[in-house]
Parts: C-alpha cells; sequence; structure tokens
C-alpha cells in the first residue's frame, strides 16, 4: 500500500472535525492526555481530554478562534489553530483576553451571541502563547 498525503481544504466538514481531533489529539498525549471523540456534542464538547492523573477537559474543536455565549460558564476548554500550532485555551479565559474584548462590542456577538475571527492578530498571538500546544 501507498500511503498519500491528503488535501485538508478537499475534506468535508465531518473529515475536518476528525483529523483536527486527531491533531490536538496527539499534541494533548505529550501532556498526558487521551482523548475521546465524542459521537454527539456534550454539553459543547466535541471531545474529552482524560488526563492521567484523572483530570477531564472538555474540549470544543474549532477551525478558527471562535467565542459564544452558549459557551460561557460551562468549563469548556477551546481547542483551535494559530498559525502552524494548536492552541487550548478555557472558553471564559479567551473572553478575559484584552485582544478579545473589542469582540464583545461587535454587532455579532450582541445580536447574535458569537463571534470568530479566520485570522489572529500578533497582540492576540502573543497573548494566545502560553496556551499553544
Amino acid at each position: 500500500m501507498e500511503l498519500k498525503r491528503i488535501n485538508y481544504k478537499e475534506l468535508n466538514a465531518k473529515q475536518k472535525e476528525n483529523y483536527n481531533y486527531h491533531k490536538v489529539s496527539s499534541l494533548l498525549a505529550d501532556y498526558g492526555f487521551s482523548g475521546i471523540l465524542l459521537s454527539d456534542d456534550y454539553n459543547g464538547a466535541d471531545f474529552l481530554a482524560m488526563h492521567k492523573d484523572g483530570q477531564i477537559l472538555r474540549v470544543q474543536l474549532k477551525a478558527r478562534v471562535t467565542i459564544d455565549k452558549k459557551y460561557v460558564a460551562k468549563d469548556l476548554y477551546m481547542a483551535f489553530p494559530v498559525k502552524d500550532r494548536w492552541c487550548l485555551i478555557d472558553h471564559d479565559t479567551l473572553l478575559d483576553l484584552p485582544d478579545i474584548s473589542v469582540w464583545l462590542t461587535s454587532p455579532s456577538w450582541i445580536e447574535r451571541g458569537g463571534y470568530s475571527s479566520p485570522t489572529v492578530s500578533k497582540n492576540l498571538e502573543a497573548a494566545l502563547a502560553p496556551y499553544l500546544l
């Protein structure tokens, strides 16, 4: 059998979610976590990350940095790519970052309850640095 790399952009939405789960889960293994992909969202989580010492993180996978009112006060971690790395950050901690505060005044947040951005500013990237895997 000859293995051939796939083009991520050619994957459908479910395939991208599975791909992203495996990428993040493999990175979390270096920190003592095992991933369990959920077939259906559980309190907003796409997967559980179980630490060897018993800690369990509920993780929502995103293709870009995202905040949403439905995730507030849910003890939910967001995982999203930042350039060539992955970020894992508690949703409510993400809301507290200075560069996110502008998003909280946007019509998207106020009227629809969410905001996302396909790009990360240099300031936001610096603020996310401690949370990069």
